[in-house]
């Protein structure tokens, strides 16, 4: 949580957080900013003192908002920088950064670097500031030991907002359940109005106007596979194919707050009208696996310890794991689970063993989804719900939509 960023900078030696790109859409910065309109920004998070905000001059009163010490850019001659570099663009950046950080006193000590930025670009200035600064130690947060270990954790606010798309997510599934129900069927297609078949980009255009009209965004697009497409995990659907009867479709939907807020990931596997009983047995041992996990939670323990399990009750059904080939593209092929707050994946990871700061403990927002996949027999399943954990220890499932896999078609 943020009243842990302070401690954890100094049990880790760092002087200063850099936050750097826009207000939206840039995990690192909404954090501390909320959803703003900055379009370019510069945040310095130092311990015991007010975040410093630097802000173009044209959005002043969006950075106003933040109630943070404010920095204009405007308060530097960047056209003489450039004059004095003969139009060096990347030197006069550099340059305008150097005055900035003497400015707030920041010219040595451990900076560690966060954002949004053009990656290219954005290393060669800071590799011309660091010759400008050489007493200043520029580096990234590889393992997670500030940010992102605060993020992990989310306070009651967090939770609610997360509470609030897990709602909204679950009425735009039950409206996407009831758009494929009512739709008549010819032979084994289901058809609009005119007689043409309805098709997967037909439904995510549909999922898209719904998010938007209830205040939400999908970045990241939505999962919406069928058939063989449903056998590959994170295959997003092909947008021609026709939606039919018997085959299962895999909808993955983790959508954000508008303007790059909290994420909310959410999974069922339907097949419309009936299903193979190669099918209801595969589900049902997905299904199965999800509740044993599920009942199996515990505060403490490294989420990599479920990913084990996983593999172990899925391998009991006879099927193959990335336990035992780590290149396995038939069986379970994916993690069990990741974190999800202002990133869709995020800490806790369910793939660090050997990380003793990786746990599942109050305030940790995670998901659980088991799956089977088979492509070349024209199938997948996966279940998928988000968690967390309140503070007395307890597990909660943020939404409860049916996990039913056969949807009956009310049209004829």
């Amino acid at each position: 949580m943020k009243q842990h960023i302070d401690s954890l900078m100094q049990q880790n030696q760092v002087d200063a957080l850099w936050i750097s790109g826009a207000g939206q859409h840039n995990s690192a910065m909404v954090y501390f900013t909320g959803i703003a309109h900055l379009t370019g920004a510069d945040l310095f998070i130092i311990p015991g003192q007010t975040p410093i905000l630097c802000h173009g001059p044209m959005e002043r009163d969006e950075a106003a908002k933040s109630g943070f010490q404010l920095v204009s850019y405007a308060d530097y001659d960047f056209n003489a920088l450039l004059k004095e570099t003969n139009g060096d663009m990347r030197l006069a950046v550099a340059l305008r950064y150097r005055q900035i950080l003497e400015s707030i006193g920041l010219t040595k000590g451990k900076v560690l670097l966060y954002g949004s930025r053009d990656v290219g670009p954005f290393v060669a200035i800071v590799q011309e500031l660091q010759k400008l600064l050489p007493d200043l130690e520029l580096t990234g947060d590889v393992n997670d030991t500030i940010l992102l270990e605060a993020r992990a954790t989310k306070d009651e606010q967090e939770l609610e907002r997360i509470r609030g798309m897990a709602r909204l997510t679950t009425r735009v599934v039950g409206n996407t359940l009831d758009l494929l129900t009512s739709h008549k069927v010819s032979g084994d297609t289901l058809v609009k109005a005119n007689g043409e078949p309805l098709t997967i980009k037909d439904v995510k255009t549909q999922i898209n106007l719904w998010l938007t009209t209830y205040g939400a965004e999908n970045p990241e697009d939505t999962i919406f596979a069928i058939g063989r497409d449903a056998g590959v995990p994170h295959s997003s659907g092909t947008p021609g194919d026709p939606i039919r009867l018997g085959q299962t479709i895999v909808y993955d939907i983790f959508p954000c707050e508008q303007g790059g807020g909290y994420f909310y990931d959410f999974t069922r596997t339907w097949s419309l009208g009936y299903a193979t009983d190669e099918v209801h047995q595969v589900f049902d041992q997905v299904h199965n696996t999800y509740n044993k996990l599920a009942s199996e939670l515990q505060v403490g323990i490294n989420p990599a310890i479920l990913q084990q399990r996983t593999c172990e009750l899925l391998e009991a059904y006879g099927h193959e794991t990335v336990r035992t080939n780590p290149r396995v593209s038939s069986g379970y092929v994916h993690s069990l689970g990741h974190g999800v707050g202002l990133d869709v994946h995020e800490k806790p990871w369910f793939s660090r063993p050997t990380d003793n700061s990786n746990k599942l403990q109050p305030g940790s927002v995670f998901t659980l989804e088991p799956g089977l996949y088979y492509p070349e027999k024209g199938y997948g399943i996966r279940l998928e719900d988000t968690y967390y954990v309140t503070s007395d220890g307890q597990f909660v499932k943020f939404a409860d939509f049916p996990m039913d896999l056969v949807v009956p078609m009310r049209a004829g």
